[in-house]
């Protein structure tokens, strides 16, 4: 039953495996750009609208 159990909770090859991540390179532009600039702008973005919205 145990070895039942263990087969049905593999991760089937191909699919992307928590296991395989890589940690945020912040000397890489990109990374920048997508991870802190980006988010933030939409937050900022958000913020103006919500207010414009209420006036």
């Amino acid at each position: 039953m145990l070895a039942l159990y263990n087969l049905l909770l593999q991760i089937p090859m191909g699919t992307p495996n928590p296991d395989d991540n890589q940690k945020v390179d912040l000397s890489n532009p990109v990374e920048i750009i997508v991870f802190i600039v980006i988010p933030i702008a939409i937050i900022a973005l958000y913020i103006f609208w919500r207010g414009k919205k209420k006036k």
